[in-house]
């Protein structure tokens, strides 16, 4: 193994204009905004126009991502996309960003974990960052997923906006350059049920009978998620902090996957942490998915929240079942 460290050298984040108020839901589905926000702590989320996919969303993030590495895209080797709402089946959406930001140099692949893909996405490029084979990687979260709501669903539509979050990963360079400390990741297959998009795939090709059975709607078991998803970010948090080294006061900020104010509330608490040290925005973005950690880890750094040398931990759980954390020194 090579003695480079990987550092993030660049971080930027974007959601669509559009804003669906727990009001607006009123109006289209039986639910209310006391319901959505006691249960879930959302008030608000960000939906993608007509036009946009996951790539329009990615592509936005990634440019203020290199602006703020002050890189070209000339520059990049890789690009990985994380997303479980891509353009289209194939080719990668990463290619279709790739061509957007005329990233000509670098390869391009996406990474389908769910909520944990920015997780899954920026430890891959730390190990190709460490073993010498890249210099810098884009590592893009990037969810359109209003486009795969069933509407008239009250328990899942409430749930889910659209955003992205893009990090420039390349090699540490100085002494007094943070560096991505260490990581886990973690899946279970055996619970691939309780949350998918059973339909489009090769187990069930779109046609007439699964278009009129929504199986290209997002489906949850929602009570199921709820107590997997406290128990395996509190493991994933642990698992890193010990093979960090470090313990839990040693980390200025905490960046939990934002799903639900209840899950962060529920492993906030086990863990013996102060309201100041955990950061939430589930109330304006809802889940964006893969994007959640790197939107609200890009709005720390920009609001001044945090410092140079602090380290932030960010730790996610989704659909596969996947789960993973991460440790960042700024």
């Amino acid at each position: 193994m090579s003695s480079n460290k990987a550092s993030i050298l660049g971080i930027g984040s974007y959601v669509p204009d559009k804003i669906l108020t727990n009001l607006d839901l009123e109006k289209i589905v039986d639910t209310s905004d006391e319901w959505i926000t006691s249960r879930t702590g959302i008030k608000e989320r960000r939906i993608a126009d007509d036009n946009q996919a996951a790539s329009d969303l990615g592509y936005e993030s990634a440019k203020r991502a290199l602006k703020d590495a002050k890189m070209n895209a000339s520059e990049l080797d890789l690009i990985i996309v994380a997303t479980i709402s891509p353009d289209m089946i194939f080719p990668a959406t990463a290619c279709i960003i790739q061509e957007k930001l005329g990233a000509k140099n670098a390869a391009a692949f996406d990474m389908s974990a769910a909520c944990t893909g920015f997780i899954y996405a920026i430890t891959t490029a730390k190990m190709f960052i460490e073993a010498g084979m890249y210099n810098n990687i884009l590592v893009i979260a990037t969810e359109a997923l209003s486009k795969f709501v069933d509407w008239e669903d009250r328990n899942t539509c409430v749930l889910f906006g659209d955003g992205s979050g893009a990090a420039v990963v390349g090699k540490k360079k100085s002494a007094k350059q943070g560096y991505i400390i260490d990581s886990c990741l973690s899946a279970n297959g055996l619970y691939v049920d309780l949350l998918k998009t059973p339909g489009g795939g090769s187990r069930y090709p779109a046609s007439k009978q699964t278009v009129k059975d929504k199986m290209h709607y997002l489906k949850m078991s929602g009570n199921e998620v709820f107590k997997l998803a406290v128990q395996s970010m509190l493991e994933a948090t642990f698992e890193v902090l010990e093979k960090a080294k470090l313990k839990p006061e040693d980390i200025a900020c905490f960046i939990p996957h934002q799903a639900n104010i209840r899950i962060i509330q529920a492993i906030q608490k086990r863990l013996k942490v102060p309201d100041e040290k955990v950061y939430i925005n589930v109330d304006k973005y809802g889940n964006t998915s893969a994007a959640t950690v790197i939107i609200a880890l890009d709005e720390i750094v920009k609001q001044g929240l945090v410092k140079k040398g602090d380290k932030v931990l960010l730790v996610a759980f989704g659909g596969g079942f996947t789960w993973g954390a991460t440790i960042i020194q700024l």
